[in-house]
């Protein structure tokens, strides 16, 4: 297991991506937008990991809504795993609070699930894993 990517929310994705471009010193890799969850996303590689920012596409989606509640800034901490059907079961018996329960499709190729934050000392958790 290791860290998949860092999701930060922001406001206006777009001046997000010019924000971090100069930041990073690289081009944006990727930018892909997830319809059943009406956000934006773009990503930048940063060694074996990534940055994730998160836009919203509509202001009743999940992002637009934390945005509102609590500001820009880090949305949640995702790591990659083999088996994320797995995972969430022992996270389960484990006594974690999983929100989703069955994993769903994700940006970047990926099934994502995520746990409460009120588990993980106030940060989201995502769970990801490449589809095959």
């Amino acid at each position: 297991m290791h860290i998949d990517h860092i999701g930060i929310a922001v406001k206006d994705i777009d001046s997000a991506i010019q924000t971090y471009e100069k930041i990073l010193n690289r081009s944006c890799d990727k930018i892909e937008i997830v319809e059943s969850e009406k956000v934006k996303t773009a990503f930048f590689q940063t060694g074996e990991s990534k940055v994730e920012l998160l836009g919203a596409t509509e202001p009743d989606s999940v992002i637009a809504k934390y945005v509102d509640r609590k500001g820009e800034g880090l949305h949640h901490v995702a790591f990659e795993v083999e088996d994320i059907y797995a995972e969430l079961e022992r996270l389960r018996s484990e006594d974690f609070t999983v929100l989703n329960e069955q994993p769903k499709d994700g940006a970047d190729n990926k099934l994502v699930a995520f746990v409460h934050p009120k588990d993980n000392n106030g940060v989201l958790v995502e769970l990801c894993q490449a589809k095959s």
